[in-house]
């Protein structure tokens, strides 16, 4: 996360597969508000539930992607979302 804060990166994607997406995916979040890059767009995927979808989002993590999303699915979402910093 450090180097996405210095790199001045648009977006960060995370993967989870261990079920720990609950606190991993939003103290990312949390980290980034705290060192001023909530600009940064946070998106995940990966064995989710889907009934933990709505309260990842409510944390601001942008999208959830669940097994069975196709690769054009997720590129379209991040090209649509996602902007180069200038």
């Amino acid at each position: 996360m450090a180097a996405a804060v210095q790199e001045d990166v648009a977006g960060i994607g995370l993967s989870s597969l261990s079920g720990a997406h609950d606190y991993l995916f939003p103290r990312v979040v949390e980290l980034l508000k705290e060192k001023g890059a909530d600009d940064i767009v946070v998106f995940g995927g990966g064995i989710i539930p889907e009934e933990d979808i709505p309260r990842l989002k409510e944390t601001d993590v942008k999208e959830v992607f669940i097994p069975g999303t196709s690769i054009a699915e997720a590129v379209n979402w991040i090209r649509r979302n996602i902007r180069p910093k200038k």
